[in-house]
């Protein structure tokens, strides 16, 4: 079963997304559902929130060739660098539009990963980008939030038009 995406301005979209308590059948084989979802997009990443799931789960791979996801539960940034990383951005939440969003290169994130353990790990460029995009879906918000008043505005208003 594929899961649709919420459509934006759904206000769902904008809960915060309550944490995972265990790693479990359950969440392993959402994950695989995420990654099926995510690879169909095709997308860099994809946070459960964006498919309904209310729960802190996110899936990223920007590899080149695929196959190196990282499967993270209960994400949060320790550490972020002060060089900024300018990327465009999008989500099938909002399809048809896309904005250049500047975040930290570099981010350290804390996470529980698929054998529950807790680990830290390294991201930079694209990844950093993506991590940082789940985290914020996870945390309700989008990344047009990002955006000047302006540029989120004729962002949105085009959206509409669509």
């Amino acid at each position: 079963m594929t899961r649709p995406f919420l459509p934006w301005p759904d206000k769902r979209l904008r809960d915060i997304s309550r944490p995972v308590d265990a790693i479990t059948d359950e969440i392993r084989a959402l994950w695989d559902e995420m990654i099926e979802i995510m690879e169909a997009m095709p997308g860099y990443g994809l946070a459960a929130p964006q498919i309904g799931v209310f729960q802190r789960l996110a899936v990223v791979d920007c590899s080149d060739e695929r196959g190196r996801v990282v499967r993270l539960a209960n994400p949060e940034i320790v550490a972020r660098s002060d060089e900024t990383f300018t990327y465009e951005e999008a989500s099938p939440n909002l399809p048809g539009v896309s904005a250049k969003v500047t975040r930290p290169a570099r981010v350290a994130v804390s996470f529980l990963d698929a054998d529950g353990d807790q680990v830290r790990q390294d991201f930079e460029d694209v990844w950093a980008t993506s991590v940082q995009h789940q985290i914020d879906h996870l945390n309700g918000k989008l990344y047009f939030d990002r955006l000047s008043r302006t540029r989120r505005e004729m962002l949105l208003k085009k959206a509409r038009k669509l």
